[in-house]
């Protein structure tokens, strides 16, 4: 059996958003809970790219950037019965090579358990991980 041909798009039109909000909302272990009008608005404020095998869309991510220093990359999956085939490292390869990108000097993500797969397209270790802080408000 061959494996499907992949294509990766940031047509927000083609966007499947109710298969999005379902797998981070339902299945993701960072997401668990969001509202549909939550995934709406990260979707509308972000660079999305959506992994397609012929129409059906299989995979998403999205990068929040100022375009000229910085991106941060979130939300990244692939659902589960096409993991395995070069989707999710196709979908890393046309994110980090986007043209609106290629001015940055750094990226960030964080991730429970796909290291691998983004060490595949550069990502390391934080070198001073002691400089880094985060917020994180109350829930309301």
């Amino acid at each position: 059996m061959s494996k499907p041909a992949f294509t990766i798009s940031t047509d927000t039109s083609k966007l499947d958003v109710e298969m999005i909000h379902q797998f981070l909302s339902k299945e993701s272990y960072w997401a668990k809970g969001r509202t549909r009008e939550t995934v709406e608005i990260s979707i509308k404020n972000s660079l999305c790219f959506g992994v397609y095998t012929q129409e059906q869309q299989i995979g998403f991510a999205r990068v929040a950037s100022d375009y000229a220093i910085f991106a941060w990359i979130m939300d990244v999956f692939v659902l589960p019965e096409y993991r395995g085939q070069g989707a999710s490292k196709l979908l890393m390869q046309a994110v980090v090579n986007h043209e609106a990108f290629a001015n940055l000097h750094r990226w960030g993500l964080m991730t429970h358990d796909a290291h691998t797969l983004y060490q595949q397209v550069g990502f390391q270790k934080l070198k001073n991980p002691e400089y880094f802080m985060e917020y994180l408000p109350e829930k309301k």
